[in-house]
């Protein structure tokens, strides 16, 4: 048994309903078609919004967030969000309001239509279960990195971890270190990830986690980073990659000191992951859950974070070589609970390369969502800019209600063809328009052909 989630609905016209969650997901409820939990779109509802909350779950944890809705959303009686009667929707958009954490048996309340939430915990895991959350450490705390290095320097202020000498950090992110390392048997130069869990995590979780990376190791693609060797001690996780030397487009482009690529580079940067995600989606995986509940081999991998800062450069041959890096591990990570952040803190700085199709079924996202995102890359490499405006408003919001600005109207020095199939890659509402990268490279590949 895993731990799970159940909200049932205990009054409105809905009164008896339920809905499940037994792994980590987001849900928007509200009326719009793509909700769900949906709210009827009738007279009965009309006080419920289209969007109306928010919630971030992931087993025994769940947390709401308002989206600005105009009669407000209250947990166990107080308000935890809703815009000013003088204030538009669109005014409304503009306002994050807080999120609030709920336990076993509260209740909250849309209008007229009440949920209850039910948390079952995980028998196999009660005993790292706490009365209370453990304290979250944020991200840009200087202790937890602190705490990291003492583990690691520990021979003569040089960085060892295992077999791995530590030569220089090569970035950080929100629960990771990534240093360029050198195997002391082999010599091999790799680049070597550091994860530290910042809440106690419970043994499913950490099994989960390395059962990704196993299905990850199981990857091998020119445009694809090598995940090369893994290892779990003293609450830290560990895994040596392909390093490139090149390093993201992001590193690229900043030590170049621009800020948009050429056409012709961008556009063979993103024909290289097109091909990765190709090879990505139909691999074989050797260790998946299947429809049954059991394990066994499955077919596909979806990233799910792709940005330009997961697109790495490698000199091979003397030519540039894309590679997608990161595939899912950090996603993965978060998913098992093991980075103590919640999506939609950890989310934001990557909803700019999320489809609505992600943000609304995250846990059943196809690889499709990862072909958008390409699209989105190519986009923001091309102008310096995100598909969508979020500033000024709810990112959340922003995916849901707006569509990606043109991308002639960022600049116009981008071919009519190239443009005309990079506004088509990026539409996502009602559906994504690529439904493969195999589909969309050719559409690129014809676009080119054109000019």
């Amino acid at each position: 048994m895993t731990s799970k989630i159940t909200l049932t609905i205990t009054q409105g016209n809905l009164k008896g309903q339920e809905f499940t969650f037994e792994s980590r997901t987001t849900c928007i409820i509200g009326r719009a078609k793509d909700c769900y939990p949906k709210i009827p779109d009738d007279d009965k509802h009309s006080t419920i919004s289209r969007y109306h909350c928010f919630l971030d779950i992931n087993p025994p944890d769940i947390r709401i967030r308002d989206f600005g809705s105009k009669n407000g959303t209250f947990v166990n009686g107080k308000k935890i969000g809703q815009r000013e009667s003088h204030q538009t929707p669109e005014e409304a958009a503009k306002i994050q309001f807080p999120e609030c954490d709920l336990q076993g048996g509260d209740e909250f309340k849309l209008s007229d239509t009440s949920f209850r939430v039910g948390i079952a915990l995980d028998p196999e895991n009660l005993k790292t279960v706490k009365s209370e959350k453990p304290p979250t450490v944020p991200s840009n705390q200087p202790k937890l990195w602190e705490m990291l290095k003492a583990f690691l320097f520990k021979e003569a202020n040089v960085g060892v971890l295992g077999d791995y000498v530590l030569l220089k950090e090569l970035g950080k992110g929100g629960f990771s270190l990534v240093y360029l390392a050198r195997n002391k048997l082999t010599n091999e130069e790799v680049a070597l990830k550091v994860m530290l869990p910042k809440v106690a995590a419970n043994q499913r979780a950490v099994n989960w986690f390395l059962r990704e990376i196993e299905n990850t190791k199981s990857l091998r693609h020119p445009n694809v980073v090598e995940l090369k060797e893994s290892g779990y001690a003293d609450e830290t996780f560990f895994f040596t990659l392909e390093y490139c030397q090149g390093g993201s487009v992001i590193d690229s482009m900043e030590k170049r000191g621009i800020t948009t690529l050429p056409v012709d580079e961008a556009v063979a940067i993103i024909l290289q992951v097109l091909d990765g995600l190709t090879y990505t989606h139909n691999a074989e995986i050797p260790n998946v859950k299947l429809a049954d509940g059991s394990f066994g081999k499955g077919r596909g991998l979806i990233h799910r974070d792709l940005k330009p800062g997961n697109i790495f450069l490698a000199n091979v041959g003397g030519k540039q070589v894309a590679k997608i890096g990161d595939y899912g591990l950090a996603k993965a990570f978060d998913l098992a609970g093991l980075s103590g952040q919640t999506l939609t803190g950890s989310a934001v700085g990557t909803l700019g390369f999320m489809s609505r199709q992600q943000v609304i079924d995250f846990k059943y996202a196809k690889p499709e969502v990862d072909v958008w995102a390409a699209a989105a890359c190519l986009y923001a490499m091309l102008t310096g800019c995100l598909p969508r405006n979020l500033q000024g408003q709810d990112p959340f919001l922003a995916v849901l209600q707006s569509d990606a600005v043109p991308i002639r109207d960022r600049t116009s020095a981008i071919p009519k063809p190239l443009a005309k199939v990079i506004d088509l890659a990026l539409i996502d509402n009602p559906e994504i328009y690529y439904k493969s990268a195999a589909e969309f490279k050719q559409a690129l590949l014809n676009s080119i052909n054109i000019l």
